[in-house]
């Protein structure tokens, strides 16, 4: 067992027969960065190895013992470092058992609380496998070298890295994970080279050639992706609409890219182009033209329904098929946004289809009468009036509000409105609409 012996602070007097000799309780403490920059540090598992072993050579004791994968560079970030501070002001143990001093800390912040919890006599000990530290003014003094040392090195190698990046972009290499249609080179001593993707590049083409020359629009391009081609990213995951416009936002398929993204730096990149500038820029003149039209395109269901997988929002696509006869046919399809689980599996649904369920149950779904009969009747006025200009102040028959049944203007909406008129008919509805497989349920 181990044993301290505690004295009174320097400038008091303490009876002798008050001098404590406390037992030293350890928490044996293993810390690996996450960060690449430190992924030749001893493994965690090779930590607590070596000093299980230190342990048993001298005899102290481990009352817990804690493993952590996380960078100490930012203060308060290390969850289980921060337990062991409040376990340590509990008093479950009052020594630290780690492999290096760096370990601890390589922060001002974190380094800070060690030195207050040894001043306020909470901890006795921190223990290395080269070195003790006490609570003496000596020790502790040391400690605060070693820790500023090891963050002098944390601030130097990050320096480094920004340095090393900046040189590689102004080579006109890409620093980071290639973006879609280009590969990153694995050769070491080609770090950064990227290379067209032979198995995406030419779709990545193909894209800002169907937006440029053909008129396509985002969604259009989308869809064909999806359903056509099947297509998929390096991550074995279909592209999202957002990813299709991200790709036709980068320059950097014909040449320049920006970096840090916002910054407006821009440099001339050393990689093979996909596309020419004159390409790219005719697709982004395309896309202005499709922007104007999409924010003004309301779908009539959208932000109505719930999906029953995954309880997320329900979204709405469009998707072209070209007929035999040379025409082009529009469907508009209505999805899981997929905003609460990107996985989830419910299938997607025909906008006829819906409409067809919402037939089925608009009989039993809680209506506002109130809100429809009004909606109702400002319809039959404006027919009636119609009536009456068409036929000179004689009109052949007017309709009477008490003959005309809300749940089945309800259904003639859903058949014959426009894409407003049934958004406010679904505003009326009190019921909550479920999706799932197809299929409508209703929640009161």
């Amino acid at each position: 067992m181990c044993y301290m012996k505690i004295t009174a602070p320097q400038g008091f007097e303490i009876a002798q027969e008050d001098i404590k000799t406390i037992k030293t309780r350890y928490c044996l403490y293993a810390r690996k960065s996450s960060e690449s920059e430190e992924r030749q540090v001893l493994s965690i598992d090779s930590q607590i190895k070596e000093m299980l072993q230190l342990a048993e050579r001298e005899g102290l004791e481990i009352v817990s013992m804690k493993r952590e994968s996380h960078s100490a560079k930012e203060t308060g970030q290390r969850p289980v470092f921060n337990e062991i501070v409040e376990e340590i002001r509990d008093g479950k143990y009052n020594a630290i058992l780690t492999w290096a001093p760096d370990r601890i800390s390589r922060n001002a912040g974190d380094l800070g609380k060690i030195v207050d919890l040894m001043d306020a006599g909470k901890l006795l000990q921190i223990r290395t496998f080269g070195q003790t530290f006490s609570n003496n003014p000596n020790e502790k003094f040391l400690l605060m070298i070693l820790g500023s040392q090891a963050k002098l090195e944390n601030d130097n190698r990050g320096i480094n890295v920004k340095r090393g990046l900046r040189t590689r972009v102004e080579s006109g290499l890409w620093p980071g994970m290639a973006p879609l249609g280009y590969i990153n080179q694995k050769r070491m001593d080609k770090k950064c080279q990227i290379l067209p993707d032979p198995d995406r590049a030419h779709v990545i083409k193909q894209m800002f050639e169907k937006v440029a020359f053909e008129g396509w629009s985002g969604r259009k391009v989308y869809n064909w992706l999806r359903f056509d081609l099947n297509f998929y990213t390096r991550g074995n995951k279909p592209l999202t609409l957002s990813g299709v416009y991200r790709i036709f936002d980068m320059p950097i398929y014909y040449g320049p890219f920006e970096y840090p993204r916002n910054s407006d730096n821009w440099y001339q990149g050393s990689h093979t182009p996909i596309i020419t500038q004159e390409l790219f820029e005719k697709a982004q003149e395309q896309l202005k033209r499709d922007r104007i039209v999409r924010e003004n395109r309301e779908f009539a269901f959208t932000k109505l329904f719930t999906c029953g997988m995954c309880e997320s929002g329900i979204t709405a696509q469009e998707k072209y098929k070209e007929l035999k006869d040379g025409t082009t046919a529009k469907y508009v399809y209505y999805s899981c946004s997929k905003a609460r689980d990107r996985n989830c599996k419910n299938k997607y649904i025909r906008e006829e289809e819906l409409i067809e369920e919402l037939f089925k149950v608009i009989d039993k779904v809680s209506i506002n009468e109130l809100g429809m009969r009004i909606k109702l009747e400002e319809e039959i006025k404006r027919f009636n009036r119609l009536q009456r200009l068409a036929t000179k102040g004689t009109p052949k028959y007017s309709i009477n509000e008490d003959d005309v049944n809300t749940r089945e203007y309800a259904k003639y909406v859903l058949r014959e409105g426009t894409p407003l008129e049934k958004r406010e008919l679904m505003g009326h509805l009190r019921s909550r609409l479920i999706l799932k497989e197809k299929k409508i349920t209703l929640v009161e």
